[in-house]
């Protein structure tokens, strides 16, 4: 059984209903008797705040039961009470038969008192024949008007065009600035005169081409180890997405989570390697540091988070409290596959890609900065550089919102792929964009300033949760808000890494390209 909170609120649900609803608790088939298996542990899926409970009831296939029972309730006032505010408050009841889903209220108030009485929890069932086949018996859970709505496809289309237009601009005023900046950089016979105007006239990027854009950032083996973690979320979130499409997982229980798990596990590589390189290239020392950091960031941000969230779940009695058994096989997961292939890639990334290349040598004494107006500053450019990639997945953020907080079932994951694309490709150009304004203003702190202009999307991805707690739905109470903003903080910390990792490599691209051509001291 997997009790939850009411429609439209957070998945709780009290210990009191783990005890009541025995009836209308899950029968799932194994694959080999069809029967449920009382040692078959659900391990992966009670992440996602469902832990079921075996309803023994013995269901066979085209046995009708007209009235079986299951046990009695001997009622009381605080049982009363319970059951009255649950039918008050919309509380509802999600049970399974042969891994299909079913959903239904507490009950109905009546007016007379109910207090003393025995209660005999009863259940019937009753076989309907059908013309669905079994690979479409799925397809009654999936919100065709919802999904597939033409504002949906408006919204990607009009994602598409954004980036059409940013693209173009981007390429329009990059290059036609450019190609003037290279024609005078590559004249090889100037005169005395022609060389002392040009000098003169120089300024914004072309002053700081002298080594100094490529000085090793400030924290470099944290910077390192999110651009690496940031590189393997976006893998991760691809590689998810196409297995979504392939493999349709919304219809397997827990199939989304036990696959983001896994994948996680096995992408851990890619983490290593980019934070390896990048790190060897800008000559770190600390490899030590740098490899444990990669491998434990982002994991022990989110055990954090479940932690906090878990410790809550449990003083509430609910049944979104993460067994011990699944934490051990979580930790196990990680520290066998995700940390071994986190060290290796690392030193893969040392080795095969992290000799310095950069075009230009890196001067001993640093340029000054100029001052620069406030809205050039990294800070504002920072804070700025979020807002077209969250326009580019507003719509569908609400989308993904309904889908986990009303528990409606996310299935057009064509529609995710695209944008996803899009925000990828929107990132980069709004952050090559935001970089070569930074260094126009002669500022060159570019890394952390691209890291923290595309991931700044997830600040804007959070403000609009906040909305969306408020106006879309009905939480209320310490335990619900907890969980929702718990949840969302977890969401938006990931892709703020993943778009900052985007946002950062897309301008190391860049400024290598610009200075490639550039004659240097």
């Amino acid at each position: 059984m997997s009790s939850s909170s009411a429609f439209s609120t957070v998945r709780s649900s009290f210990s009191l209903f783990a005890f009541v609803f025995l009836f209308l608790s899950p029968v799932f088939a194994s694959e080999s008797d069809h029967k449920y298996q009382p040692d078959d542990a659900v391990t992966l899926w009670v992440l996602g705040g469902n832990e079921l409970i075996d309803g023994q009831i013995d269901i066979k296939f085209q046995k009708n039961v007209d009235k079986g029972t299951i046990c009695q309730l001997e009622l009381d006032e605080a049982k009363v009470k319970e059951f009255k505010d649950a039918i008050e408050n919309s509380y509802w009841f999600e049970f399974f038969m042969d891994d299909l889903p079913l959903w239904g209220f507490v009950g109905e108030l009546h007016p007379d008192k109910n207090t003393g009485k025995i209660l005999d929890l009863t259940y019937s069932i009753k076989w309907i024949p059908t013309n669905i086949t079994f690979a479409r018996r799925f397809d009654v859970y999936l919100d065709y008007p919802f999904f597939e709505h033409q504002i949906h496809w408006f919204s990607v289309f009009n994602s598409f065009m954004m980036v059409i237009f940013l693209t173009g601009l981007v390429s329009m005023i990059l290059m036609r600035t450019l190609r003037n900046d290279y024609a005078k950089y590559a004249r090889e016979d100037d005169d005395l005169e022609t060389l002392e105007r040009d000098v003169s006239e120089e300024s914004g990027w072309k002053l700081v081409h002298g080594g100094d854009v490529f000085r090793p950032p400030y924290s470099l083996a944290l910077l390192s180890a999110v651009v690496g973690t940031g590189a393997q979320l976006a893998l991760l979130v691809l590689l998810v997405i196409l297995l979504a499409i392939v493999g349709t997982l919304y219809v397997g229980r827990g199939a989304i989570v036990t696959t983001f798990i896994l994948c996680y596990a096995f992408t851990s590589f890619i983490s290593g390697y980019v934070s390896g390189g990048m790190y060897s290239c800008n000559g770190g020392k600390s490899w030590i540091k740098s490899m444990i950091l990669t491998a434990c960031l982002f994991p022990f941000m989110c055990f954090g988070i479940g932690f906090i969230l878990n410790t809550i779940a449990i003083f509430y009695g609910s049944l979104a409290a993460i067994p011990f058994g699944t934490m051990v096989v979580v930790f196990v997961i990680w520290a066998f596959i995700s940390f071994p292939l986190a060290l290796l890639g690392t030193v893969v990334g040392r080795n095969w890609s992290g000799a310095p290349n950069n075009p230009c040598r890196v001067k001993t004494i640093p340029r000054p900065i100029p001052k620069k107006k406030w809205y050039l500053t990294p800070s504002v450019v920072s804070l700025m550089g979020g807002l077209l990639p969250f326009g580019s997945i507003f719509i569908e953020m609400y989308f993904i919102f309904t889908s986990f907080w009303n528990y409606k079932v996310y299935y057009v994951y064509g529609f995710m792929l695209l944008v996803f694309l899009i925000l990828i490709i929107v990132t980069v150009c709004v952050t090559i964009v935001g970089t070569y304004f930074l260094l126009n203003a002669e500022n060159y702190h570019w890394q952390w300033t691209s890291f923290f202009s595309a991931a700044s999307t997830a600040v804007y991805v959070y403000l609009y949760s906040i909305y969306y707690y408020h106006v879309k739905t009905k939480m209320s109470g310490f335990f619900q808000t907890s969980f929702y903003f718990g949840y969302t903080l977890m969401f938006s910390l990931g892709l703020g890494i993943l778009c900052g990792a985007v946002g950062y490599l897309g301008s190391n691209l860049f400024i290598r390209r610009i200075y490639r051509n550039i004659k240097c001291d």
